[in-house]
This record gives C-alpha cells, sequence and structure tokens, in this order.
C-alpha cells in the first residue's frame, strides 16, 4: 500500500472532496466560516463570522467514515476500532481536523477548524471596532519595545488571527528580526524575510521544541497555543534574552490568564512559578466573542510579581463607550 501511496494523493483528495460534497467544499473556501461540525446524528452545523453556529442539512454515515478514511490515510494514519480518532491538518487547504468513529462515539463525528486565511491588519481590527485605536497603538509600542506579549481567550475567540495582525506589525515595524514560530498545527502567517516555523509532531512535543529553538538564534520566538508545561521553558526564554514574543493561551480573563500560567507552569516545576510569569509576561491582550463578532475588551500591563500579588495596570478603555 505504502509503496504508491504518493501516486494516489490526488485520487484521494477528489476522493475526500466527493465525500465532504459541494456544500461543504464551497464551505471550506469561504473565509467567513470558522467551523464545520458533523454530529454522530449525521447532522452538519456551520459557524460563520458574525452570525454563529447555524445548521447545515445532513451528511450520510457512509459519506462520513470515507471523510475520516481519507484524512486517516492521508496522515498516514490507521482508523478503526482500535484507533477510532483522527487528529492533524485536512488535505484540502490545511485546515485543522479532528475526526471520530465508534466505539467512542455513536456514529461517525467530525469537526473542521477552518485556517484563518485573510490577515486582518490592525487597522482592520479598528475598523471592524474589534479594537479602538488606543488598544492598536498600544500593541504597537509594545511590538517597538519588544515587550512580550500573551494573546488571551476562550475557543474561537480569534486568537491565531490576532496573532497573525500583531506579527504582521512585527514583520512591518523590524523586517531584519529573526522569528521563530512554534505550532502544534499550521496556522499563524508570517511574512517575514529571515522565520523558521516548527510544529509539533507525535514525538517531539513544544518543549523539546522550545529546547532546540534556543539554538536557532531566534530574535523572538511565537508560540501558537500554549497549553502545558511547556509554558515553563517558553517564559525562561522569553527571559533570557528573547523579548519580543508571543504566545496564546486559552482564558476567559486576562486576569485568568495569570492563573492559568501558574497552572501550566506548575506543571513542569511542582510550583507556580509566579516570579518568572511576572518578569516575562509584559502585556496581556483579551479577545472575545461577542454577537457580533470579536471584540478586544482588556489589554493589561504586568510589570512585575512582588509582595504575593501581580503588579498590573489596565489600558484606558473608556475611549469605546465615547466613540
Amino acid at each position: 500500500m505504502t509503496s504508491h501511496q504518493h501516486h494516489s494523493l490526488p485520487r484521494l483528495i477528489s476522493k475526500l472532496e466527493n465525500a465532504l460534497g459541494d456544500h461543504l467544499c464551497i464551505a471550506l473556501d469561504d473565509p467567513s466560516v470558522v467551523e464545520i461540525m458533523l454530529n454522530p446524528d449525521g447532522k452538519l452545523f456551520i459557524e460563520r463570522l458574525g452570525h454563529g453556529i447555524a445548521a447545515a442539512g445532513e451528511m450520510t454515515r457512509a459519506a462520513a467514515e470515507t471523510v475520516i478514511g481519507s484524512v486517516a490515510h492521508v496522515l498516514k494514519s490507521e482508523v478503526d476500532e482500535d484507533n477510532p480518532i483522527v487528529s492533524g491538518e485536512l488535505p484540502i487547504g490545511g485546515h485543522r481536523f479532528e475526526g471520530l468513529l465508534p466505539p467512542v462515539v455513536a456514529g461517525p463525528s467530525f469537526t473542521i477548524r477552518r485556517r484563518a486565511s485573510q490577515l486582518i491588519p490592525l487597522d482592520g481590527y479598528i475598523r471592524s471596532k474589534t479594537m479602538t485605536p488606543m488598544q492598536a497603538s498600544v500593541i504597537r509600542n509594545a511590538v517597538e519595545s519588544k515587550l512580550n506579549i500573551v494573546v488571551a481567550g476562550g475557543t474561537g475567540s480569534g486568537k491565531t488571527t490576532l496573532t497573525n495582525a500583531i506579527l504582521a506589525e512585527i514583520v512591518e515595524h523590524a523586517p531584519e528580526d529573526r522569528l521563530v514560530i512554534l505550532e502544534d498545527t499550521a496556522e499563524i502567517q508570517c511574512a517575514a524575510v529571515n522565520a523558521v516555523c516548527l510544529h509539533t509532531s507525535d514525538t517531539v512535543d513544544m518543549s523539546r521544541l522550545l529546547k532546540s529553538t534556543m539554538r536557532l538564534r531566534p530574535d523572538r520566538i511565537i508560540v501558537g497555543e500554549v497549553r502545558d508545561g511547556a509554558a515553563l521553558t517558553l517564559l525562561k526564554a522569553w527571559n533570557t534574552g528573547h523579548p519580543g514574543g508571543i504566545a496564546t493561551i486559552h482564558a476567559n480573563s486576562a486576569r485568568s490568564a495569570l492563573q492559568r500560567l501558574e497552572q501550566l507552569t506548575a506543571e513542569a516545576s511542582q510550583q507556580p512559578m509566579q516570579a518568572v510569569i511576572g518578569d516575562a509576561v509584559d502585556l496581556i491582550i483579551f479577545i472575545e466573542r461577542v454577537p457580533k463578532g470579536r471584540r478586544v475588551t482588556e489589554i493589561l500591563h504586568v510589570s512585575r510579581f512582588a509582595g504575593g500579588q501581580y503588579h498590573t495596570e489596565p489600558y484606558a478603555e473608556e475611549e469605546r463607550d465615547a466613540a
């Protein structure tokens, strides 16, 4: 099978496209689509920017099995009752794919998280009122001052897209900086002349990649989502002469991003590394979903951890109400 696998890639992709059907293939090309979901009962749902989640018809069990099987095949992994979960990039467009088969679900089920295709510059965020002009200038100043930025938010709040916008600012302000970008799946877009993109694999985790990163002479270190003890390795890197980085983290407020970092660093060190966090993190940008789309609701400056607390100051937000 493997010997002619490379010949059959176009065939596998057309098989996958047929199984997905025109409707979903068109949705995958639509920049407003955030996520496509198939539930075990065969019902499809599509989430679009600014519209939320809506029903999108049904998919047969056979088609769903073909979709999951084809993706597994391209990812060179087996999918069956013993290995009922497929996780990785969709061979069409590189979108994030998670597929599940019985017995972990009643029927084949998957979600496709669409890659952000269009790069929205910070000015675009101002135009769409996702952020205020003041917030944008705070972010630009942070980039110029080589502050370490944490982009925090819940699932689907637009952390990656915002990270792409901040990266574009870095590329514009410091085009000669060498950037090392680390992620689980390729979502961050970077136009830097001098950039190295690293991806975790089944055998190489984020901590291992970060250790290697130190030897790659980065000017700035950018990490997709920090979700384990690798947080400590990252913070130490930021503290030891690699300022000006960006990382995203799953959190429900700017403050809780600090608590989340404590939990993650404790996985690696058995204690919350508050002083390290206070030193490494300079700016926390909190973005959230609101009925009309996305909104940057908080930007918090973190100066240090001392006397049992983080010394922080919020940037003025009052102008939004005036606007």
